[in-house]
C-alpha cells in the first residue's frame, strides 16, 4: 500500500463526513472538508508521479474516490435544496449509465477501454466548480446566485455532452463484430 493510496482511502473516509455536514446544515465544515479532499487529490496525484509511486489499485481508486466525492456532495446538495434536483439527477445518472455500460461490456467478454475525454474533463471542472462556488455561497453567504445559476446550466450541458460522447464510443464499440475486426 503505497502512501499515495492511502491518501486516497483518506478522501474516500472523507465521503461520509462531508455527506453528513452537508445535510446537517454544518456548511463551513463541510466546505473546509471539500477543500482538504480537493488538496489530498492534488498531493496523492502529485506524490505518485513525482516518486513514481503510481499502482494499479491508484489508477482504479483515484477516481472512484473522486466520483463518490462529487456525487455525494451533489446528492446532499439536491436534498437540501441547494442545487436543483434535475441537474443531481442527471449528474448521477450520467455516472451510473456509464459504470452500467462498462460492466455490461465486461459482462459481454467485449471490455470497452474508456480514456477520459476533453469534454469529460471540462465536465469534472464544472462539477468541482459548481460544488465549489454552491458550498462556498452557502457557508459563508457570498450571495453568487448569478453565477450559481450559470454554472448549473453549463454543468448540465457538459454533463450531458459528456455522457452521449461515451455512449456513443461504447456504441460503436459494443457494435464491431469480429468479423469487421478481422476485415484489412
Amino acid at each position: 500500500m503505497s502512501i499515495p493510496n492511502l491518501i486516497t482511502l483518506g478522501r474516500v473516509i472523507l465521503v461520509p463526513i462531508v455527506f453528513w455536514l452537508l445535510v446537517t446544515g454544518q456548511l463551513q465544515a463541510a466546505f473546509l472538508v471539500f477543500v482538504i479532499a480537493g488538496i489530498s487529490d492534488a498531493v496523492d496525484g502529485y506524490l505518485a508521479k513525482r516518486y513514481k509511486w503510481e499502482t494499479e489499485l491508484g489508477a482504479y481508486l483515484d477516481p472512484i474516490a473522486d466520483k463518490l466525492l462529487i456525487v455525494c456532495i451533489f446528492i446532499a446538495l439536491g436534498v437540501t435544496a441547494r442545487l436543483p434536483s434535475w441537474l443531481v439527477i442527471i449528474v448521477v445518472s450520467r455516472d451510473v449509465l456509464i459504470v452500467i455500460a462498462i460492466v455490461l461490456s465486461w459482462l459481454l467478454n467485449h471490455p470497452t477501454p474508456m480514456k477520459p475525454l476533453a469534454v469529460s474533463k471540462l465536465n469534472t471542472v464544472a462539477q468541482i466548480v459548481l460544488a465549489s462556488v454552491v458550498l462556498a455561497d452557502e457557508a459563508f453567504g457570498l450571495r453568487l446566485k448569478g453565477p450559481v445559476l450559470v454554472l448549473v446550466w453549463l454543468t448540465a450541458a457538459l454533463t450531458l455532452a459528456s455522457l452521449i460522447a461515451y455512449l456513443r464510443i461504447w456504441l460503436r464499440h459494443m457494435t464491431v463484430t469480429e468479423t469487421t475486426v478481422s476485415k484489412p
